[in-house]
């Protein structure tokens, strides 16, 4: 039986909310040892992810892709060792997650206060450089957010590979491996119903060129 886009999306964010409640009661140094663990796994599956990403190239070169486009799709052993080494530098920050800004008292003796809490589950909208995938996944999981990801159709290949050494991470440490979600389907049908997904995404980031953020913002909910 087929399941239709919407009720896809719909699946999806049901998991990323269920994934979201977990994570953001998630001690520190459980997202440290996570975030730890995709580092391991980034270098473990190197060869594996730039055979993925060769395919992406291969297919963008035969698209006539223009230079500087086709730079940034491109990984290299260098560029994972610097996707690997982010996931240790933001591992080491500090967790901000329950940290009070601010606290007074009222005349009636109530205590009022800031706190920093997660936003929840965050949908990110990106175009080809498939290290952003990386970047997003990573800042959101310190943050104790869960985060659904859909990169460009140029890219897909890449971004499935990372996004199972991700998981593959999360798993490894009895975490929920749906607090990152990948959206395989790159058509625009489906990227039109990603952006409606208000029920479950609490923001909605589009990173890349004017035409992407006009979409976006034409497009959301």
């Amino acid at each position: 039986m087929t399941v239709s886009i919407e009720l896809q999306m719909e699946q999806m964010g049901q998991r990323a909310k269920k994934a979201a409640r977990v994570l953001s009661a998630a001690a520190p140094a459980a997202k440290t040892q996570a975030l730890r663990a995709l580092a391991a796994l980034l270098i473990e599956r190197q060869p594996d992810i730039l055979k993925a990403n060769a395919l992406d190239v291969d297919a963008a070169k035969a698209a006539n892709m223009d230079a500087p486009r086709l730079d940034r799709l491109t990984l290299t052993p260098r560029i994972m060792a610097d996707m690997a080494d982010a996931c240790l530098h933001v591992a080491e920050m500090a967790d901000e997650v329950g940290v009070i800004e601010q606290q007074w008292q009222r005349p009636n003796g109530l205590m009022i206060g800031k706190m920093r809490i997660p936003l929840g589950v965050i949908a990110m909208i990106f175009e080809s450089r498939p290290n952003v995938t990386i970047d997003a996944a990573i800042l959101c999981l310190k943050a104790g957010d869960a985060v659904i990801l859909r990169g460009g159709s140029d890219a897909i290949c890449s971004n499935i590979a990372i996004v199972g050494a991700i998981r593959r991470a999360l798993a490894k440490c009895g975490a929920d491996e749906n607090a990152v979600q990948l959206i395989e389907d790159t058509s625009r049908e489906t990227a039109r119903d990603f952006m409606r997904l208000d029920k479950y995404v609490d923001l909605l980031i589009p990173r890349g060129g004017a035409g992407l953020i006009r979409t976006v913002t034409e497009n959301s909910s």
